[in-house]
């Protein structure tokens, strides 16, 4: 199928769920991630649609994780029963947790744009989820137009590559200049995430596209700072005839852990202090406005609103909100 037939798929398409969970991130190191126990199943890949005015966007699931002792990776710098007591107040437990991957594909009209690529081959012998949720909705890697990449952590650069070759043969690639000059500086022996950027994103460097904030990806699509978890990691806005949608990417990586807790001290965060900082700035514009977001670790299909609560959010997960199309071809009450 290529891209053009792609642009006509109806809004029902691209609906196929599945349940289970599947690989893992690491949770252990504060650079990169150690390899944890992964649940197994026989997982389908959803690609869940939303509609943004003219644009159809696409959450795909990647994969999902079980996980113990969660206050290894958030609220380091708290004590047990402070992290107990938030865990018991949001009805989650403090001592296990499930985590997802969920890359974004948006199809603006005149093009196809996959935000991240997932885990990939780090999840052998069972790959990433990601091409078979592409395959959900409809698309085949050939047909992606552009990858950005909101940062170089191994989770979502792992699918770049299949066996050395491209995944996405005929797409250019996009990111923030500071972000690749510090992972090709660190060098490949410094942990995991640097050795999957020298082998996967290292050696499509000439086809890359280096963007600062306010710069677009395409019309429609612009960058927004939000360094600290690591270096030059970036955000954007979506908008099409009016309608906003951010994808925050690893701005927050637990609906409640981050959020209601922002301040909070995250394992993965490379600037801890300013990674805080940058949570409190993104969110508190995401509630203020009141838009939707997808965040690349909140749970499946990882679409939510945010309200400021006391000294942190709420999240509140998305339901219908961007699937009924068009404000204006809904049949409103009288």
């Amino acid at each position: 199928m290529s891209s053009r037939d792609f642009f006509k798929l109806s809004r029902r398409s691209a609906l196929a769920l599945g349940a289970g969970g599947l690989l893992a991130t690491g949770m252990r190191s504060s650079d990169v991630a150690a390899e944890i126990p992964i649940e197994r199943s026989n997982q389908h890949a959803p690609a869940t649609e939303f509609q943004l005015g003219e644009f159809k966007v696409y959450a795909l699931l990647d994969g999902s994780f079980v996980a113990e002792h969660p206050q290894d990776t958030f609220g380091m710098d708290q004590t047990s029963e402070v992290f107990d007591k938030a865990s018991q107040d949001h009805f989650i437990s403090s001592t296990k947790f499930r985590g997802f991957f969920t890359p974004v594909l948006v199809n603006t009209g005149t093009g196809l744009v996959l935000f991240d690529t997932g885990r990939g081959v780090l999840s052998q012998p069972q790959s990433g989820n990601l091409l078979k949720a592409l395959a959900t909705a409809g698309v085949r890697p050939s047909d992606i137009d552009v990858v950005v990449l909101t940062h170089m952590h191994a989770d979502h650069t792992g699918g770049l590559m299949q066996n050395g070759i491209p995944t996405f043969a005929n797409a250019k690639y996009v990111t923030n200049p500071i972000e690749f000059n510090y992972w090709e500086k660190l060098g490949p022996a410094a942990n995991q995430s640097a050795r999957v950027f020298a082998e996967n994103v290292l050696p499509l460097k000439d086809k890359f596209d280096f963007i600062n904030p306010g710069d677009q990806v395409v019309p429609g699509i612009t960058a927004i700072e939000a360094y600290g978890h690591t270096p030059g990691h970036t955000v954007y806005s979506v908008e099409a005839n009016g309608r906003k949608l951010m994808l925050t990417a690893d701005t927050a990586n637990h609906f409640v852990w981050s959020l209601a807790y922002p301040d909070w001290r995250v394992v993965f965060d490379i600037d801890k202090a300013r990674a805080a900082e940058t949570r409190r700035r993104i969110f508190g514009m995401i509630a203020e406005e009141r838009i939707p977001f997808i965040g690349y670790h909140m749970p499946f299909p990882a679409l939510g609103f945010v309200e400021a609560v006391g000294d942190g959010f709420r999240f509140v997960p998305g339901t219908y909100q961007l699937q009924l199309g068009n404000e204006d071809e809904q049949d409103r009450p009288e």
